[in-house]
């Protein structure tokens, strides 16, 4: 990965990580990648399901599709509470403990938007005696709004109730070292490595022996993100999503992980055997390891009754469903092992 496609790939996940697009409310990053892609000089259709797909060449009956999701966690207004603040039931797994005091933007029905905090109820220390023995859940946290108001009706009168989308920050920092912070790296992280991908192929005239197709999915997080459309002429789907970090694991933040076991069993010994091999072959720095909660489009398509071999893969990230981590060298192996393992004309 040469220092033009780094760049261009980190920008365009600083863009996408501006959108905010838990499930369910993705149309504006669905439109970002729609355009990108047409940029590029590609022909990208969007499903009935939102997802954004894309031909990137080649012919035969075995055709390869990369899978990245560009839906993330969020949340959505449960209640309007009788002091005004807000229930919320999160979008996906999003964890109350990593939600605490995140600042977010309340989305309403008719398009306005509204700043406000997660807090724990009664969240002040020198009144609340009992907040540092209180465990966040869902149903003890609250969305503080920055408006002025006392009671349900308060709220309700500036449009907000159930049903409204809540966005959490993403807070976004490349460091100096390298290392990129924010949230929802899953699976924007991915999905830029994708458009990144596809930028490269395009600009050095690179043709696959094979179909090659991008899916950016957008049901990821709440499980048959990749249960639908996909072509007839499918062999094999590998899911580019994130390589977990963490205890009993191999991967760090600087490698690409290849998943052989997740929640839903073993990947196709082919397919990993086939990722071994070319990242061997290409000299990537690469790990090998069994995520025991883990899910992804791949195994969404396997349910939906998909004859295909499947994998998942992706750079290192830590504190999956929080404030994640990766760096710039994940994200370099992560792009050479793609172009290593895609066979050219």
């Amino acid at each position: 990965m040469n220092k033009q496609d780094l760049d261009r790939t980190l920008s365009y996940l600083q863009q996408l990580l501006a959108i905010s697009s838990p499930t369910g409310c993705t149309d504006d990053a669905a439109d970002f990648l729609m355009n990108a892609l047409s940029e590029l000089g590609y022909s990208p259709v969007r499903t009935r399901k939102g997802a954004v797909q894309v031909r990137l060449g080649g012919e035969g009956t075995e055709g390869l599709m990369l899978a990245a999701h560009v839906d993330t966690l969020g949340g959505m207004v449960r209640s309007v509470k009788s002091n005004g603040r807000l229930r919320v039931s999160p979008i996906g797994g999003l964890p109350a403990v990593s939600a605490v005091t995140e600042t977010v933007v309340l989305h309403t029905r008719d398009g306005r938007d509204f700043e406000g905090t997660l807090q724990l109820e009664d969240a002040s220390v020198h009144v609340n005696g009992k907040l540092r023995e209180m465990v966040p859940s869902w149903d003890n946290l609250e969305l503080v709004l920055d408006e002025v108001v006392h009671s349900a009706e308060d709220t309700k009168a500036l449009g907000i109730g159930t049903g409204d989308f809540v966005f959490v920050n993403p807070r976004t920092q490349i460091t100096k070292s390298g290392f990129i912070k924010s949230r929802f790296l899953d699976d924007k992280l991915s999905a830029a490595i994708l458009l990144g991908f596809a930028a490269h192929l395009k600009e050095n005239g690179l043709q696959p022996c094979q179909p090659l197709y991008l899916n950016f999915t957008t049901y990821e997080e709440v499980g048959h993100g990749g249960a639908a459309d996909l072509p007839a002429d499918l062999a094999e789907i590998i899911s580019v999503d994130m390589g977990c970090v963490g205890e009993d694991l191999n991967c760090d933040e600087t490698m690409v992980s290849i998943c052989v076991m997740d929640s839903n069993g073993p990947s196709s010994r082919q397919t990993v055997d086939a990722l071994v091999e070319a990242a061997k072959k290409g000299n990537v720095d690469y790990a090998l390891d069994i995520y025991p909660h883990y899910g992804s489009d791949a195994d969404a398509a396997l349910r939906s009754g998909a004859p295909v071999r499947h994998c998942v893969m992706g750079a290192g990230v830590y504190a999956s469903h929080g404030y994640e981590r990766s760096h710039v060298k994940g994200v370099q192996a992560t792009f050479d092992l793609l172009l290593e393992y895609v066979p050219f004309v």
